[in-house]
């Protein structure tokens, strides 16, 4: 498949739509500023954007069609997520069996089809538009829901019953200061707004971005950030600095990086919340962890793994010493396992140890110590101070740097229980990343006990997801392993999922133990593929493997295991 530069060239040029100095006045500012040949040429007014369309749809035989004189029906529109619809500049027309029609501002984005086709198991029709009209159509079937939002939070909070006191000899307010008190309170109920909504919705993160023009507000929900409800930008500055105050942070410094916490009571429970105030040329960017207690999951048995995964990892923690890793990308609960672990083989008779960046869930009878790098308190220089507490179980936050696992090893050896974790994508990667940082082979054969790679996947919403059938030859294009047709779920959306089709998450993980096999590859330095390969034929399930049996069962998408899941060799 040609690229669209190669297509577009070919197509003008044989209609003496554009000269070869035009071309290669459009081709230099591509390569210095980026973005699409076809964009360029327009912008240039080498050619109108309503002729270009015209030599695409004649070059490739797709018909052109004008949005505005066209009604969408919102079932349809719903077919295809918002954020992907504004991505690839696409609107879908219509639906026939299994075939869908969508208007493409771009045809030649064979990317986007196929992620499309993927994505919701239809056959697809791409036909062509103009990209204002595209842009128009999206946001009529995807309104923005930041208008009004200031009026309507103040509806909302004007039913509660305040009480003002006056002293009788207190001194009137100036109008001036009513007004910046009535401004204040206005300030609070709104970022107490932001913050109860996004516990409500069981979110993890929330993003309070500047912009140009406006302020973005955004939720991560089951690892997806979605954009919610925005004030106007001229709040910006206020709700950046009552967060700061609520945080503790010093509210007048706008040029250097800050981080703090606080807690809130809502609804009867305990929420922690994480901030962190970044400097951007727009304004200050907050993002705020929350850390809600009441959801935390700290039972191995229910963490989603297969039944062969949590057999191996009991096992392996009830180990007097040695070292257990987790691994996985940020944000895939590695120490939300570590905690359970700890849970899971916590006694009165063992000495618990922790040391984390920052301290996550305080656990009841656990010491945690939390490094601070501006001090000298790192993961070594705590480890060291650690040892010397007749501990006998150590959990280290994340191993990052030889002096960090060198210690951690010294430790499993020495007759402790180790439990750490690694950014890596596979179990069989880590080995590969300790030999990496320096580690001897005959080191890790000696103290590593297992390892767990893992991820969080999303899961179909129960309410709304539908069947469909997954093609053998679809399966064999998305290099998934299936003999035969099967009949599968996708998200569809509804209002108990806030239309995202899916709600919760749940996770998957594979478990590399060093059997006698293993270790002797790794003593010859083997590459990770080849460990991998050897740690399946001795029955290890891999992420793939486990998310494609969580497909079969209808929890959930293959959208999702082809998003988080890396490919089986």
């Amino acid at each position: 498949m040609f690229s669209l530069k190669d297509r577009l060239v070919s197509l003008l040029i044989d209609k003496k739509l554009i000269n070869e100095e035009q071309l290669r006045s459009a081709l230099e500012i591509q390569k210095q500023k980026g973005g699409r040949l076809s964009d360029i040429l327009v912008e240039l007014n080498f050619i109108k954007s309503s002729d270009l369309k015209i030599v695409l749809s004649q070059g490739l035989e797709l018909p052109v069609i004008d949005l505005k004189r066209y009604k969408i029906e919102h079932e349809v529109a719903n077919i295809i997520p918002e954020n992907i619809a504004r991505h690839y500049q696409i609107v879908p027309i219509s639906r026939m069996g299994d075939t869908l029609t969508i208007a493409m501002a771009d045809p030649l984005n064979i990317f986007a089809i196929d992620h499309i086709q993927a994505l919701t198991g239809y056959k697809i029709n791409p036909i062509i538009s103009e990209e204002k009209d595209i842009l128009d159509a999206i946001r009529e079937l995807y309104p923005d829901t930041t208008l009004g939002f200031v009026d309507n939070i103040i509806k909302e909070i004007s039913d509660t019953s305040f009480e003002f006191v006056q002293e009788e000899k207190e001194k009137l307010p100036s109008s001036e200061e009513l007004t910046r008190s009535v401004h204040q309170v206005r300030v609070i109920k709104i970022t107490n707004y932001i913050l109860e909504s996004a516990v409500k919705k069981k979110a993890s993160d929330i993003l309070i971005e500047p912009q140009r023009d406006d302020l973005k507000v955004r939720f991560r929900i089951d690892g997806v950030l979605q954009e919610q409800e925005a004030p106007p930008k001229s709040m910006h500055p206020l709700i950046v600095s009552r967060i700061k105050v609520m945080a503790d942070l010093d509210i007048s410094e706008h040029r250097l990086p800050q981080e703090g916490r606080f807690k809130l009571n809502l609804e009867k429970r305990e929420v922690d919340f994480r901030v962190s105030v970044l400097p951007s040329i727009a304004g200050e960017k907050v993002a705020i962890r929350i850390l809600d207690k009441s959801i935390g999951i700290l039972d191995i048995d229910k963490l989603g793994f297969d039944p062969y995964s949590i057999s191996v990892i009991k096992k392996s923690a009830l180990y007097p010493h040695g070292m257990i890793l987790v691994c996985g990308p940020t944000g895939s609960g590695k120490t939300t396992t570590l905690y359970s672990i700890l849970k899971y083989i916590d006694s009165p008779q063992k000495n618990i140890v922790t040391v984390e960046d920052p301290v996550e869930y305080q656990l009841e009878g656990i010491n945690q110590v939390t490094v601070n790098p501006q001090i000298g308190l790192t993961f070594a220089s705590a480890l060291r101070a650690i040892l010397r507490q007749d501990p006998n179980i150590i959990m280290v936050g994340e191993i990052r740097d030889l002096e960090t696992v060198d210690i951690a090893i010294k430790s499993a050896l020495t007759g402790h229980l180790v439990l750490s974790t690694v950014h890596t994508t596979t179990a069989s990667g880590a080995v590969a990343r300790l030999l990496n940082m320096g580690t001897e082979p005959y080191l890790i054969c000696a103290c590593l006990i297992c390892v767990v790679a893992q991820r969080l996947i999303r899961k179909l919403c129960d309410n709304c997801k539908e069947k469909y059938t997954l093609t053998a030859q679809l399966a064999k294009e998305l290099k998934i392993n299936l003999s035969q047709e099967e009949t599968l779920y996708r998200p569809k959306g509804c209002k108990l999922c806030f239309n995202t089709g899916y709600l919760g998450r749940t996770g998957i993980a594979e478990v590399l133990t060093l059997t006698p096999s293993i270790k002797e590859l790794i003593l010859n330095r083997s590459q990770e593929h080849i460990i991998k390969k050897k740690a399946c034929s001795e029955g290890m399930i891999t992420l793939r493997q486990n998310a494609l049996n969580l497909a079969r069962q209808g929890i959930t998408s293959i959208d999702e295991v082809l998003k988080n899941t890396p490919a089986d060799e």
